[in-house]
Order: C-alpha cells, then structure tokens, then sequence
C-alpha cells in the first residue's frame, strides 16, 4: 500500500543477501512463524497461536495502515522469507520469523534502511507503537539505530527516532 500517495517499491535491496519484497497476498509459508510460542509472546504478549484467517487478517491490517514487506535472504542463489515489517511513521514492527536467522544484524540492517526510507520521505520522526518489557532484542535493535524511550505503557515503552537529529 502506498503512504500519503508515495508508491511503496515492490523490492528494497538491504545489502548482496537481504531484499524486502511488497507482500502480494500470499503468506502461506509466515504460518509458522505464528504458530511458535516464543515468537508469539514476543510479537502479542501472549503464545495464542495463529491460523491462516488470523494472519491474513493481521497481513491486511498491517498492509493497510503502512508498507508490508517480507525480509528475504538469498541462499544458494534463491531467496527465502525469514521475516516481515511493515514500514509507516507510526509504527515498524519486525519480526525475524525464521529464528535461523535471528541475532545476525539483519533486524538492524533493515531497520537501518527504513530510516533512510523515512529521511528520503521527509519525514521529521518515526515511531515504534510497543515493546514489551522482556523483549529484550528489539529494545536493543531500536535503540541501537537511535530510538529513544519516550513512553512507558503497561506492558513495555513506546520509542521515537528524531531524524533531524541524524
């Protein structure tokens, strides 16, 4: 889905491995990923497992309210889905699904971009809605790329990134 009329690219190329590709209606193969007790208290705060209704409920949502991606990583040449974020200056949130993958820096390389994304935009400040208190690994990618806690709520902090401040 486009932002505020700007047409959101159908790839973003992070680096010779990692691409973002514009979710196209079909996520079959992210089931899994919701269906795992730890990504799920991490990503709802609660180890509800998702059925394919669900996550394309929570797809269409997220496609509609900013720009959806998958993160896909090339091995042997082909490139697999190891993740989604949803890029919007309200909120970015991430999730490495495949945890193959997880504490490698992708999170942070495609945070990274996002950001530039968000300057090239013209926007002023980017936003990350919630992380819960115990997610101690997307506090830390966050705040690593320079977002600051400017709110606590019940369950974690709200963080802001001031991008005239780069």
């Amino acid at each position: 889905m486009s932002i505020e009329s700007i047409i959101q690219p159908d790839f973003i190329n992070i680096s010779n491995e990692i691409r973002l590709r514009k979710y196209d209606g079909k996520a079959d193969f992210a089931l899994r990923w919701y269906q795992d007790e730890e990504t799920l208290m991490l990503v709802d705060g609660k180890n509800e497992s998702y059925n394919m209704e669900r996550l394309n409920r929570m797809y269409t949502y997220l496609d509609k309210h900013g720009e959806l991606y998958f993160i896909e990583y090339k091995v042997n040449d082909i490139y697999i889905e190891i993740g989604d974020i949803t890029f919007s200056k309200n909120d970015i949130p991430i999730v490495i699904g495949n945890k193959d993958y997880r504490g490698y820096g992708i999170g942070k390389k495609v945070v990274l971009k996002l950001i530039e994304r968000g300057r090239n935009l013209g926007y002023n400040k980017l936003f990350v809605n919630e992380i819960y208190h115990y997610n101690i690994g997307s506090q830390k990618l966050f705040e690593g790329v320079g977002f600051k806690k400017y709110e606590q709520t019940i369950k974690g902090y709200r963080y802001c990134l001031d991008l005239n401040k780069l």
